[in-house]
């Protein structure tokens, strides 16, 4: 789904023949040797080979070169089409776009093909030596903090839990507002992720406890949508394992994810002896125990304060 690195595996290839756009006659049976088709108010639009529309004496007026970028993209990748857009429509190259679950393809006019493939594997060599925005992390500051709540408004849009758009502002924005004021706020494990100077991830972890036995409660944890699935919520959780081992941190506890947070180690918290703050958690309360764990901790985790309830 990375931009980039979407534009530096590009592969423009083009297929053999030429292309038209058909409006479809009503009532009538779809005839073999479609290749695309899109339904509208006004009637079916369907894209078929030129020798096909002829030999069916189906009228047209745009010949086509039909150009399929062979790379793999997400339906949710970003930025693809309108960067292909971008470089064709500088070269004074009309095209239109057709989106399939493996590939994006490019209807071009037959005349502009050859300089339509020259551009795109231009715009895909430059890619290739363009360097990377490094992702920076750093410990948030009291300046970060309108940015950090706006990006976690984003993130919780949809709710984790059910899928659905959240209605107002997301449980998460007032949680972590009030985690930055609490007794609890650990200052070196609230981290930041910056990208070409933008904040586009963040977590917390605050001090929680079994009895009375010191650990960190992770979350939450946010990325920006538009960078979900990039790497930058892995980045910020290695990183907290990193500074809790530096610190002396003997584990991390989190509500989250049985699919994705074992990948770093969390088990379910009660095979440690560790009972969630609500006993419908089940395992979806996970531990993960660091190089100090001492063992033999037993007893509910207690969350900071805002948590707490």
């Amino acid at each position: 789904m990375n931009l980039q690195a979407l534009l530096a595996a590009m592969k423009p290839v083009r297929r053999h023949g030429e292309y038209v756009y058909v409006l479809w006659p009503h009532g009538r049976p779809l005839a073999p040797g479609i290749e695309a088709a899109v339904r509208e108010a006004e009637g079916l639009t369907v894209v078929l080979p030129r020798a096909t529309a002829d030999t069916l004496e189906l009228p047209y007026d745009f010949v086509a070169s039909w150009i399929t970028l062979e790379v793999h993209s997400e339906l949710e990748a970003v930025g693809l089409t309108a960067a292909v857009g971008k470089a064709l429509t500088d070269a004074r190259i009309s095209c239109n776009v057709l989106a399939g679950f493996h590939h994006d393809h490019l209807l071009v006019p037959v005349a502009d093909a050859p300089r339509a493939l020259e551009v795109l594997t231009e715009l895909s060599a430059a890619s290739r030596h363009q360097p990377r925005p490094e992702l920076v992390l750093r410990n948030e500051t009291a300046a970060d903090r309108d940015k950090i709540l706006a990006l976690t408004a984003e993130a919780f849009a949809v709710s984790p839990v059910t899928g659905l758009p959240v209605k107002g502002e997301p449980f998460e924005v007032e949680v972590l507002r009030q985690l930055f004021g609490c007794a609890e706020y650990l200052p070196e494990f609230s981290v930041v992720a910056e990208l070409a100077g933008e904040i586009v991830g963040h977590v917390i972890s605050t001090r929680g406890w079994v009895g009375d036995y010191g650990l960190l409660g992770l979350g939450p944890i946010g990325v920006t949508p538009r960078l979900q699935r990039h790497g930058i919520g892995s980045a910020l959780m290695k990183d907290t394992i990193d500074r809790a081992n530096a610190a002396g941190e003997g584990g991390i506890a989190l509500l989250g994810s049985t699919e994705y947070y074992p990948r770093f180690g969390f088990v379910p918290a009660a095979s440690l002896g560790v009972q969630p703050p609500e006993e419908s958690w089940g395992d979806h309360f996970q531990l993960l125990p660091l190089a100090l764990w001492p063992g033999g901790v037993h007893g509910t985790f207690r969350y900071a304060g805002p948590l707490a309830g």
